[in-house]
């Protein structure tokens, strides 16, 4: 089996080396290959990934290379986990929007749209490769923002799914609180990518009991803190939504506290730069402890799992992922990506039913869909109208004259990578 990264120099690589190492029974690879424009960054990463590999008796290869079309022939699996503009535009979508009072986030709301129209191009021609060589391979995005990508991605043509590991996140979180197996943990998790909510979390499957009262009654204060929310919210809601709802619940709030700080992008880049310090050490062959604080926790479990399932080799019967509604929430376009709980097999994922949802849910999810629309409308067509569309749509902006400011700074910003502007 060969499995390609596309954006294998980035510093997450080796947590998910790591993973495949450590599940090698769940999803046997025998070569891994790890693209990157970047080879210094590759021969860094791609040195520890054989070092990770080698400590755990792994029989697997490690190929590194710069060239996608090598990278993605004969692939059987392709994950996408690249950054557009790199560190430096990343500290771009979450300065500007702050200094139009808006959040400065990297998924959402106007830096959130930025990326998006720095990576669709990108994604769809890997995408469009991938097909050219290896058109059974599956196409497995990381990518942020993963719902618009994923969208993207289907809408071509493409065999996709969308990955995001907040919910495994959560999932690991839950069990370690109610003291048992996270095997034994499945979340009623609907919603979109980066706007979801855990209506119910159920021992043993899709049919088991609900403890999420017992949850929030008994460490209703650790999940507020974990989430940054108020503990009377979460009473009130009687759910548990993601951390990226407290930038709508708490807007206002969060681009005070943005604005007294340095940026994450600075924390990460200059994090990275550590990570490849210690990368270069040859005698370092285990993922450091550093890279924890990184983000993307369990991302290679999750990783696992869903490639083992969408190439016929086991993985969890069920697995939360992106990917088209199809019906599964009524109030929303067929053609909407949603982020759900789904039965997961070589065929891709059958999204499992929804009960009702809150009008209190639905009405943000239908306005986001709304905006991911408009959204990737901008980023395969370009044009200023269609970015100020995107931003007056979007309930984070949602006022002309903020979106007005938001789409020139926006533009100025990004023209490198916009080929229309």
């Amino acid at each position: 089996m060969k499995l390609t990264v596309v954006g294998g120099g980035s510093t997450y690589t080796p947590e998910l080396v790591d993973g495949f190492a450590r599940l090698r029974d769940t999803l046997p690879i025998e070569e891994l290959v790890l693209m990157d424009p970047a080879q210094d960054r590759l021969d860094l990463v791609g040195g520890l990934a054989r070092r990770i590999l080698t400590r755990q008796d792994h029989a697997g290869r490690i190929t590194t290379t710069t060239d996608l079309d090598e990278a993605v022939d004969g692939a059987d699996a392709v994950l996408l986990q690249l950054r557009v503009g790199g560190q430096a535009a990343r500290q771009q979508d979450e300065t500007w929007p702050l200094e139009c009072g808006c959040v400065g986030q990297e998924t959402t709301g106007a830096g959130g749209l930025a990326k998006a129209l720095r990576t669709v191009p990108v994604v769809l021609d890997i995408a469009d490769r991938v097909r050219r060589t290896s058109p059974r391979a599956w196409i497995i995005d990381f990518t942020n923002p993963v719902g618009i990508v994923t969208r993207a991605l289907l809408q071509a043509g493409h065999k996709a799914v969308g990955l995001c590991n907040v919910a495994i996140g959560l999932q690991r979180r839950f069990a370690a609180l109610l003291a048992v197996e996270a095997s034994a943990i499945h979340l009623d998790h609907v919603g979109l990518n980066h706007l979801t909510w855990e209506t119910a979390v159920r021992l043993g499957g899709p049919e088991g009991e609900d403890v999420l009262p017992k949850l929030l009654g008994e460490h209703g204060d650790t999940i507020a803190a974990d989430l940054r929310l108020p503990r009377p919210l979460l009473d009130t809601l009687g759910v548990i939504p993601s951390y990226y709802l407290r930038y709508y619940y708490a807007h206002d709030e969060v681009v005070r506290e943005l604005g007294t700080k340095p940026s994450r992008a600075a924390e990460v880049a200059e994090m990275e730069r550590r990570l490849l310090a210690m990368y270069a050490d040859p005698a370092l062959n285990e993922k450091p402890e550093l890279l924890a604080k990184r983000g993307g926790a369990f991302y290679s479990e999750a990783a696992v799992d869903l490639a083992a399932a969408l190439l016929g080799g086991g993985g969890s019967p069920y697995q939360v992922v992106n990917t088209y509604n199809r019906g599964t929430l009524p109030f929303l376009p067929d053609d909407a990506v949603i982020e759900v709980q789904a039965a997961m097999g070589a065929k891709g994922a059958s999204p499992l039913p929804v009960p009702p949802v809150d009008p209190l849910y639905a009405g943000l999810m239908a306005g986001v869909t709304a905006y991911e629309d408009l959204a990737l409308q901008a980023a395969l067509h370009g044009g200023r109208d269609r970015v100020f569309r995107a931003l007056l749509s979007h309930p984070l902006v949602g006022q002309y004259a903020y979106a007005e400011t938001l789409t020139d700074r926006l533009i100025a910003h990004n023209r490198e990578h916009l080929a229309w502007a």
